[in-house]
C-alpha cells in the first residue's frame, strides 16, 4: 500500500532499529501502550483490544515487550484479555490482591503482586507467590510512585505497562507516567466504547516524540508531562 503521509515507515526499521527507536530516555522509565481506534475506541466490539491491533501495531507490541525488564498490567485487564504468563516478570496491579486464574500456576518468582494492606486476597496471594512476591503499598489503594520506585530497586528499569484504562489513569494522575506509545488504527467504530483513560478526571500534557507509519496505522511516542516520579 502507498502512503500519502511523509513519515517514516515502520517496515524500514530493522529489529535493532526499532529498538533504538522506542528506547527508554531515562532510568527508570514507566511507559504505557495502547492501540486505539482513530474515533478513539480502546476496544473492539468483542471489548477486548485484541480485536483491533493488527500485525503493524503486533511489531511494536512484541519489542516493547522483548526489550522491558517487567510487565505491569491492572488484574481487570489480566483477567478480561485472558493475560497467559509473559517471558518477563508480570506486575500484577490489584486492589483486592487475588491472582488471576491464568496466572495461579506460573513459574516461582515470575508474577509479582501489588497490592494493599486492606486486600481481601493478600493472604492468598502471599501462600500463591511467596512473601517476597507481594508488596503492600498503601492501605486502600495501591501508591503508584512506591511501586516504581520498589520495581527499579529491583534492577526492573525498562518498565512497560499496557493499562488498563483505570490504571493509566490513576498513574497519570500519580504523576509516574514517562511516556505514552499509541497506537492509531485505522478503524472507525462508533458506539460507547472505553477509551484508554477511564476513571479520574486528567488534563495532562503531552509532548511528541517520534511517529512511525505503516498501511495506515500509526505508531506514536509521546512523553508525558509531570514524569519523572521515581
Amino acid at each position: 500500500m502507498t502512503s500519502p503521509l511523509a513519515l517514516p515507515h515502520l517496515s524500514d526499521l530493522s529489529d535493532d532499529e526499532l529498538t533504538q527507536a522506542y528506547a527508554p530516555l531515562a532510568e527508570p522509565w514507566l511507559r504505557v501502550n495502547f492501540v486505539s481506534t482513530v474515533d478513539g475506541a480502546a476496544q473492539g466490539g468483542d471489548g477486548l483490544s485484541k480485536s483491533i491491533n493488527n500485525p503493524v501495531d503486533k511489531r511494536v507490541f512484541d519489542a516493547l515487550r522483548r526489550n522491558a525488564d517487567c510487565l505491569v498490567v491492572g488484574a481487570g485487564t489480566l483477567r478480561d484479555e485472558g493475560y497467559d504468563v509473559p517471558k518477563i516478570p508480570l506486575v500484577v496491579v490489584s486492589g483486592s490482591g487475588e491472582v488471576p486464574e491464568t496466572l495461579r500456576e506460573a513459574p516461582e518468582g515470575r508474577i509479582l503482586m501489588a497490592t494493599t494492606a486492606s486486600a481481601s486476597g493478600l493472604a492468598e496471594s502471599r501462600s500463591l507467590l511467596g512473601d517476597e512476591q507481594v508488596l503492600v503499598l498503601g492501605e486502600d489503594a495501591v501508591d503508584l510512585v512506591e511501586l516504581k520506585s520498589r520495581l527499579a530497586a529491583r534492577g526492573w528499569v525498562d518498565q512497560l505497562c499496557e493499562g488498563g484504562p483505570g490504571l493509566f489513569a490513576a498513574a497519570l494522575e500519580a504523576g509516574v507516567v514517562d511516556e505514552l506509545c499509541l497506537t492509531i488504527v485505522p478503524r472507525l467504530l462508533g458506539g460507547d466504547f472505553t477509551r484508554i483513560t477511564a476513571g479520574a478526571d486528567l488534563d495532562v500534557s503531552l509532548t511528541p516524540h517520534s511517529l512511525l507509519e505503516e498501511e495506515g496505522t500509526l505508531l506514536g511516542r509521546w512523553l508525558v508531562a509531570g514524569g519523572r516520579s521515581s
